[in-house]
């Protein structure tokens, strides 16, 4: 199982994904500058977090520019498995690949915490290994946080079951209902129409070690490896 993590000029997520998918669960990694032409015959690909071009203009609009997006797009458009967190979700919406857009938080601050979030499907290649409706604790760490959309394009998404995580809380002062940036329906992330290409806001790579009773995230990675691993064992 090889997954290409992506590094754009202010990613600094980069390296918490690669020592959780390499060092804690042994999978091969594939490091890609976003000047490459390649993605390094990957079997999934990652847009980690950070301040990707120190996000000018908006969060993500520049990184939707660089050479290794034609890749990901491509790849994505093909069936390819791509995970989007944090800034990464904030590209793949400035790229067209996932719907809405995100903005600043509501408290218009930055937020760094943990947050509760339920699995809203776990039909799908990044939740398979979640139960529906369980929850997990992820941490979040963001500015520009908040998911948008229209109306019409929040019902499509709840109707064709495309929110795959949503926020619980805990309960604060700054959030009141839960919902640490004011994300429109709480939703935290979210899938393509394909179902390959996912969006999510808490970092998965965060959580994904034992010796700090910190492995809600695993589930993320481990359900796209069987995906691929299910995939593989099919005849062409």
């Amino acid at each position: 199982m090889v997954f290409a993590v992506i590094t754009f000029p202010g990613s600094n997520c980069d390296q918490d994904c690669i020592w959780a998918l390499e060092s804690v669960l042994g999978y091969t990694v594939r490091k890609v500058f976003h000047r490459s032409g390649s993605l390094e015959s990957a079997d999934a690909v990652v847009l980690p977090g950070g301040f990707s071009y120190g996000d000018y203009l908006r969060a993500g609009a520049l990184a939707r520019f660089s050479p290794i997006m034609e890749e990901v797009t491509a790849f994505a458009r093909e069936g390819g498995i791509v995970l989007g967190i944090c800034n990464g979700f904030q590209i793949l919406c400035e790229a067209g690949l996932l719907p809405g857009a995100l903005v600043r938080n509501r408290s218009l601050k930055f937020v760094c915490r943990d947050v509760l979030l339920r699995i809203e499907n776990r039909s799908t290649v990044f939740t398979s290994n979640y139960k529906n409706e369980q929850e997990i604790l992820l941490p979040i760490a963001h500015s520009d946080g908040q998911y948008i959309a229209d109306a019409e394009t929040l019902d499509m998404l709840e109707r064709e079951k495309r929110v795959v995580f949503r926020y619980r809380g805990p309960i604060r002062p700054d959030a009141p209902d839960g919902n640490p940036n004011g994300s429109a329906r709480a939703i935290a992330g979210l899938i393509n129409e394909q179902g390959n290409v996912l969006g999510m806001m808490p970092h998965p790579e965060r959580a994904c070690e034992a010796s700090f009773d910190r492995t809600d995230g695993t589930g993320v990675f481990t359900s796209i490896a069987e995906a691929v691993a299910n995939r593989k064992m099919i005849p062409a």
